[in-house]
Order: structure tokens, then sequence, then C-alpha cells
């Protein structure tokens, strides 16, 4: 009769977490929902039925999510959004 032996290795895995950030756009009562639209499209890679679903959300809500992803990519995406007159910012 034999012995059959079984060992057991531990393997650790590093997991780099990264973290999901958001641009929150906010409402305002100067920006027209075409400007926002195209806007969103330009700056956020929107469809332009995505786009006009964050409007409404917006219009409706106050605001509403429109990327998310991390920070380096939401960066330069925000500061579009920024200079055309919207009020968003990264949360």
């Amino acid at each position: 009769m034999s012995i059959k032996e079984k060992t057991s290795e531990e393997v650790l895995i590093k997991e780099e977490v990264k973290t999901q950030n958001e641009i929150v756009l906010y409402n305002d009562e100067v920006n027209t929902f075409d400007h926002v639209i195209e806007t969103l499209i330009h700056a956020c890679d929107h469809t332009a039925e995505q786009a006009e679903q964050c409007s409404l959300i917006v219009h409706y809500k106050g605001k509403c999510t429109v990327k998310t992803g991390l920070y380096d990519d939401l960066k330069p995406r925000c500061s579009v959004l920024l200079k055309a007159g919207l009020s968003a910012e990264i949360i």
C-alpha cells in the first residue's frame, strides 16, 4: 500500500485596484439641449441617443453621471465640458 502525499502551494496574486471616478454634469439655465448634446458627443464619445438621454436626466433631475473611468481619462474630458460652458465635476 502506498501513501500519496498532496502538497498545496499558496500563490499570492497581486491585484491592482483601480478606482473608478465619474464626471457629473449639472443642470443650468444657460445652455441649450442641442449644445449639451453636441458637447457630450464630442467630449464623452456618447452616441446621439446617450447624449440626449443624459441631457434630459440633467434637466429633470439636476445632475447626471455622464462618464465613468480612470481620473487620467476623465480629466481632459471634463475640461472640454467646462470650456464649453457646462457645469461638471469629477467625483
